[in-house]
């Protein structure tokens, strides 16, 4: 039978089960190994507020804590909502990381 990827979408390699996670998006668990991972890094307040706050400060140097989220999306949330895009045959043996963006 033809096989569209060589790890069947998943990366569970000699573990026979792997234990599922609950879709941001859907609400459907999925397993771990198979779901789409993003990891967002975040400020607790958007920028208009905390402009705000830093001048109501009674502190200078004050740094507010950041929200740390680790994102769990099934494939068609991940692919409705562009988060992965479909590649073609070839592309899909391009096994490298995309190229990151943002880097500092």
């Amino acid at each position: 039978m033809t096989v569209k990827r060589r790890n069947h979408g998943r990366n569970k390699k000699g573990r026979g089960h792997v234990k599922r996670v609950r879709c941001i998006s859907t609400g459907k668990a999925i397993p771990k190994d198979k779901a789409i991972k993003r990891f967002i890094v975040r400020n607790i307040v958007d920028a208009s507020s905390l402009r705000d706050i830093k001048e109501a400060s009674a502190y200078e140097a004050y740094q507010l804590p950041k929200l740390y989220l680790k994102m769990y999306y099934c494939i068609e949330a991940a692919v409705h909502q562009r988060i992965v895009r479909g590649r073609s045959r070839v592309e899909r043996r391009n096994r490298a990381p995309p190229a990151r963006f943002g880097a500092r």
